[in-house]
């Protein structure tokens, strides 16, 4: 088997051309490849077309390389937590494709497994359904949806072995497991290196078929996408009433 660890990220981004079409896995701020974002913002590609469930917040995940000027266009399913992509957005200077989440996930997961259109009653009756093709099964309308490939992906994993066999870790899985099948080249952070035979395989989620490279990007902290609190009771301090 060949060792797929890559020494450092820049190295894991080096080949990435301007122009790709590249999958960003992770869901809000949730299991995102920052390192390789970071690095691939280094190398400054542009015209990069970007895949991912969201586009980060100003300034974190996806946000790096918009900041950058780097994404030519998007398409995601939600853009609600990132005020430049919206000023973009308006202004038309991103062309932006919206999709059910659901519709989303199946599309890339229908790529990775060779599947290249499927039908889904999900946008029927809306805008989603314009310039797509409608048939009826069992009474019931359908939408035709094409399967999403890119060239290249990053996935972020808790977990993964030399050999590029991933675990994830609960919402980090989203996203990151489909698109990791769906790329051409598949290019994965994780937190923890181990040694081959170390993963039980019954648990591992994305095996290393998949996976070109590997790239240790250790423990990070952990950002909340929007903090919503509440005003404590008076009197209230850790550990209970005062």
């Amino acid at each position: 088997m060949i060792d797929k660890v890559v020494a450092t990220a820049d190295l894991a981004v080096a080949d990435i051309p301007d122009g790709a079409t590249l999958m960003v896995g992770g869901f809000g701020l949730a299991g995102v490849p920052d390192m390789l974002i970071e690095a691939l913002v280094r190398k400054g590609a542009k015209g990069i077309h970007t895949i991912s469930n969201n586009v980060g917040i100003d300034g974190r995940g996806l946000g790096r390389m918009l900041d950058a000027g780097m994404i030519a266009s998007h398409t995601g399913s939600y853009v609600g937590e990132n005020k430049l992509l919206e000023t973009m957005v308006l202004s038309g200077s991103l062309p932006l494709t919206l999709i059910p989440q659901g519709t989303f996930a199946e599309r890339i997961r229908a790529g990775g497994a060779g599947i290249p259109a499927f039908y889904t009653p999900a946008g029927v009756g809306t805008i989603v359904a314009e310039g797509k093709e409608c048939r009826e099964f069992n009474g019931k309308h359908y939408l035709m949806e094409l399967a999403l490939k890119a060239d290249f992906a990053f996935v972020q994993a808790w977990k993964g072995d030399r050999h590029g066999n991933l675990i994830y870790r609960k919402t980090a899985n989203n996203f990151n497991s489909v698109m990791a099948a769906a790329a051409r080249i598949t290019i994965a952070e994780v937190e923890e290196l181990v040694e081959p035979g170390e993963i039980d395989p019954s648990h591992v989620i994305t095996p290393g078929i998949y996976v070109k490279r590997v790239v240790v990007g250790g423990k990070r902290p952990k950002i909340i996408e929007r903090k919503t609190v509440r005003p404590r009771p008076v009197g209230l301090v850790e550990g209970g009433l005062q």
